[in-house]
């Protein structure tokens, strides 16, 4: 069976504090874009996730990675066989896009599938929260208003699908941890849950990432990227997470400047 993880845009992203548990409490809206990974399983003897990973280079061990801990899950709880697992990354990594985090949540839902577990959405989104914050929303992978860690959701109504959408990314890599450094959370200065009762053409002297203006103090080619979207014609142009990829919203298809050594993404919204 295969599947093709997709990626997701965040319009708006506030960091309010510090918890207790070291995490952030965040609001943003999450959105799921047409930039796709590709997943495929097939069941083995074997009592294993043997993955095998193709495209982008991905980092850290296997044992570390989102698909082999989703395995992982539904091996101790359902025990489900073994699988060959083969995973095409073409979301880029570091860049904000959870595709990480989609890959694991889409590899719950294909195992869900393929093994018949017949687990509902609620019991699967449980799960994704085990593998990390923003997980779950690829369980229903609908637009929604996410707060605390990114976790909890709410189903909006939003319908971007008339626009075309850009993504940069920069060639530089920005942690998570690294961005969270940077950043001093202040009081909430924006109120995510009208935006999508806020004309699009407003958003962008509306809404903001509270990690723009730190991230692109260190990496420059951000707000660069962020500048050329929005002189080529975007009605909203943003970084997404903690960075490092920026989009840009646009109300017809176009063709870009391309710079070099800068990756180019195209996708449906």
């Amino acid at each position: 069976m295969i599947t093709f993880p997709n990626a997701k845009i965040n319009l708006g992203l506030s960091v309010l504090n510090k918890r207790d548990d070291g995490f952030h409490n965040i609001e943003s809206v999450f959105y799921p874009v047409q930039i796709c990974d590709a997943l495929e399983i097939k069941t083995i003897d074997e009592s294993t996730c043997k993955l095998v990973l193709s495209g982008d280079a991905i980092q850290g061990n296997l044992e570390s990675n989102l698909v082999f801990k989703a395995w992982k899950i539904l091996h101790q709880k359902y025990d489900i066989p073994g699988v060959h697992c083969e995973l095409l990354k073409k979301i880029p990594m570091g860049a904000g896009m959870g595709g990480g985090s989609a890959d694991g949540s889409f590899m719950l839902k294909l195992l869900n599938s393929h093994f018949k577990l017949n687990l509902a959405n609620a019991e699967l989104e449980q799960l994704a929260g085990q593998l990390g914050s923003d997980c779950p929303f690829f369980i229903e992978n609908k637009p929604a208003f996410v707060s605390g860690r990114g976790e909890h959701m709410e189903r909006i109504d939003l319908d971007l699908s008339g626009y075309h959408l850009h993504v940069i990314h920069p060639n530089v890599h920005v942690g998570t941890a690294e961005a969270y450094g940077l950043l001093s959370p202040e009081r909430r200065q924006q109120d995510l849950r009208v935006l999508p009762r806020t004309p699009i053409e407003e958003w962008q002297s509306t809404f903001h990432n509270d990690f723009e203006e730190v991230i692109a103090t260190q990496f420059p080619a951000i707000a660069e990227a962020q500048k050329s979207l929005l002189n080529q014609g975007a009605i909203y142009a943003a970084m997404t997470g903690s960075g490092s990829a920026v989009f840009g919203i646009f109300k017809e298809k176009v063709a870009l400047e391309e710079k070099e050594g800068w990756r180019y993404f195209e996708g449906r919204i």
